[in-house]
Order: structure tokens, then C-alpha cells, then sequence
């Protein structure tokens, strides 16, 4: 599953935020971008994002003179930032729910910056979707679970836990489908109709 580190745009160009929009301008036709990364003013302070859009929207729809306006007055702060770590799925979640379409890559400093464009281009969502690696994962870990229940009896904490682990990963997949798990038996619940005993089944059936 990919990351946002292995697609992400390493360069960064960064912008101070007193600087003028005809200089954000100037290095975005220079540079080839579309937005630019606004320098924190100390280490405690959050990033801003500077946008053609910002530009577009706010300088030039209003015949503002952008020699004369800052990017601080029409950028936005504190911007959403990604987590290197965070994987391509979960950032295309990020940008729709929030409607941007790039975001710094940060963590303890600035790493690079990832956009929808990263994600069409660069991702392998096409060659190998989200959900055909979940499903994938789902299995080998129902085999797991059965292996450790074997081991250390089906009513057990380690039990349990194993399940617990499918159980969350099957919930991710029906999040992504948008559909309940409530037409199939889950596997927890199987297991349960086979061990109704077990401490977690009898509190699963109370709720």
C-alpha cells in the first residue's frame, strides 16, 4: 500500500507570507506550480498554502493590484498537513472531505508537498485498489485467528484480540463500499454462533 512519502513532491518551493502576490506569481510561472508552501514565522507556528486559486479568486477577480497585496492577506493558516505515513487512500479521503487538492507533507519538518495530481499520476490505486489489499489481508488474518484460538483455546484473551483485528478490518471495507455488514454473518459472528460461551460473544449479544 503506498504512502504519501512515495509520492509526494519532494521539492518544496517556500514563500514568506509578508512577501508580495506579484512574487508568488513570479516563482510559480518560474517554477511550473500551482501553489506554494508559506514559511512558518517561528518553530511553534503552523505552515500556510498559497493557490493559484487564492490568486485567481481573490487578487485578480477584485483588479487588486498584486504588487500591492501580501500573501499573507489571501493565503490560507493554518493549512492541512499529511502525515508521511498516512497511506494514498487515506489522503484522497482527506482532500474530498475537505475539498483541497494538495497539502504539505510534514512531520517534525517539511518534507515535501502532495497533491490530486500526485495521486492520479504517481499512485498505483489503478494496478492495485484499496479494497482487493484488504480483502487480501482479511483472509490471512481469519487464518491467523484460527490458528491462535486453536492454540490457546476459543474463549481466550489472545482469541479475541485476533478476531478483533478482522473485525476492523472488515469494517474498513464496508466503509468503503458504503454498506452495513448486516446481510452476511461477519466472521466474529460465525465464530461466536460456534463458541456462544466466549466472554466477548455474550457481551456482543447483550448490546
Amino acid at each position: 500500500m503506498m504512502k504519501a512519502e512515495d509520492i509526494m513532491t519532494k521539492e518544496v518551493i517556500t514563500i514568506r507570507g509578508s512577501a508580495t502576490v506579484a512574487t508568488a506569481v513570479g516563482l510559480m510561472k518560474d517554477k511550473g506550480l500551482r501553489a506554494l508552501v508559506v514559511d512558518r514565522g517561528h518553530e511553534n507556528d503552523a505552515y500556510g498554502i498559497v493557490t493559484e486559486t487564492d490568486i485567481v479568486y481573490k487578487v485578480t477577480a477584485y483588479g487588486k493590484d498584486p504588487k500591492q497585496v501580501r500573501v499573507y492577506e489571501i493565503m490560507s493558516k493554518p493549512c492541512i498537513v499529511v502525515d508521511p505515513d498516512l497511506s494514498v487512500e487515506y489522503v484522497a479521503r482527506l482532500f474530498a472531505n475537505t475539498g483541497i487538492r494538495r497539502a504539505p507533507v510534514f512531520q517534525g519538518k517539511l518534507l515535501g508537498i502532495i497533491s490530486v495530481t500526485d495521486i492520479l499520476r504517481k499512485s498505483d490505486f489503478v494496478e492495485s485498489p484499496v479494497s482487493l489489499f484488504l480483502e487480501d489481508k482479511i483472509q490471512k488474518a481469519i487464518k491467523e485467528a484460527r490458528a491462535i484460538c486453536a492454540i490457546h483455546g476459543a474463549v481466550s484473551y489472545e482469541c479475541a484480540t485476533a478476531w478483533d483485528e478482522v473485525e476492523e478490518l472488515q469494517a474498513e471495507v464496508a466503509h468503503q463500499k458504503s454498506e452495513q455488514m448486516v446481510s452476511a454473518k461477519t466472521s466474529f459472528e460465525e465464530y461466536c454462533a460456534a463458541n456462544p460461551d466466549a466472554p466477548e460473544c455474550r457481551i456482543y449479544y447483550e448490546d
